[in-house]
């Protein structure tokens, strides 16, 4: 059996009270520096995954004493390279053969290679590839139940010079009629929509008003997508953690449909042995591509750098479909997205007096 680990980190320092209770009652500075000093942990033991070819895997959930924060901002990045790198030690200690950067882990700095570099473990992928798999599925099946037609609709990705929306624009920027793409740095954003046919960058992040289906991907760690920038009808496709979609979209746009990408069902009977948000069995896709490469016996650096391909994505949509992983329906902000709200983002379309192609029909 190929075993596996992955790493997840608090999102805030309020989130380490989990695992140290003191935490609550002191100010944030004073908990990053706490942690900074910690090493990583095991925070659960994963069992029962089970492909329908037979295959099975087991992994660990190692925690990371870093927030986003420290990792981009506060602490040097060798050294967050070296404590990241200490997780994969200690994935490997437990007999794991391959481990998976959750979260910031897999976009800071050069995106795993020097990590897979530096630590004792066979394997790192940063579950890039299947993530992109799955917001890629989740919208483009949004818009078929909001009646879009993707070759006369806009599409926009917000993050689109990241490994994941570079990926995401380029395969679904060939379906859609538009894109925009929006990014921090208008050069590196242009360069993105120069491989694109009819694509425009942006710097704006109001420009994605006149989108029909967006994509948001930033590594910003901040809410960026507010209620007044959507347009009725929209499909919000979320895979950034900390998310980039502002909870007050959930309650005062109800005409919209906000989606998390990448929830994934996992085979078999799992047991994580850890809350973090979803039903039992349910998974980011991140975790879950470490799950199926461990199940595939490959023991290899998949997914790593600044740069997914779409072979990538076609190679691991195969394996998940072979080990029985599958997109498991629409969520947001913790909870299953109901008929009702898809209907009610599809009827905000028809009163805008959208067609199904996206664009308001002449006057």
């Amino acid at each position: 059996m190929t075993r596996f680990g992955f790493i997840v980190h608090p999102l805030t320092a309020r989130d380490m009270a989990r695992k140290f209770p003191i935490a609550r009652f002191l100010p944030d500075s004073i908990v990053e520096a706490f942690a900074r000093k910690k090493d990583p942990v095991v925070m659960s033991k994963i069992t029962g995954i089970k492909s329908p070819t037979g295959a099975e895997t087991e992994g660990w959930f190692i925690g990371l004493p870093y927030t986003p924060r420290q990792m981009t901002k506060t602490v040097p990045i060798d050294e967050v390279y070296t404590k990241i790198a200490k997780c994969g030690d200690l994935a490997a200690s437990l007999g794991a053969d391959i481990i998976g950067l959750g979260a910031f882990t897999s976009v800071v700095g050069d995106g795993g290679i020097t990590i897979a570099q530096r630590t004792k473990i066979k394997a790192v992928t940063t579950g890039n590839s299947y993530t992109v798999a799955t917001a890629i599925e989740g919208t483009v099946k949004a818009c078929e139940l909001l009646d879009v037609d993707l070759a006369n609709a806009t599409l926009a990705v917000v993050g689109a010079t990241g490994s994941i929306g570079k990926t995401c624009a380029r395969v679904l920027g060939r379906s859609f009629g538009r894109t925009i793409l929006v990014g921090r740095d208008l050069e590196r954003t242009q360069a993105v929509a120069d491989e694109l046919d009819n694509a425009v960058a942006s710097t704006n992040v109001a420009d994605i008003g006149q989108a029909d289906a967006i994509i948001t991907v930033s590594s910003a760690g901040k809410e960026l997508i507010l209620p007044e920038h959507l347009r009725p009808g929209a499909v919000v496709c979320d895979v950034a953690r900390p998310r980039d979609v502002s909870a007050r979209v959930t309650k005062e746009r109800p005409d919209v449909l906000v989606i998390e990408g990448g929830v994934v069902k996992v085979p078999g009977n799992v047991e994580f042995n850890m809350r973090f948000g979803f039903p039992d069995k349910m998974a980011y896709a991140c975790m879950s591509e470490t799950m199926m490469l461990a199940l595939e016996g490959r023991m290899e650096n998949f997914t790593l750098g600044k740069d997914v391909s779409v072979s990538q994505v076609d190679e691991i949509s195969a394996l998940a479909h072979k080990h029985g992983f599958e997109l498991a329906g629409f969520r947001s902000f913790e909870k299953a997205v109901d008929d009702d709200a898809i209907a009610r983002a599809r009827d905000a379309r028809k009163k805008k007096g959208l067609s199904a192609a996206g664009f308001a029909p002449a006057r």
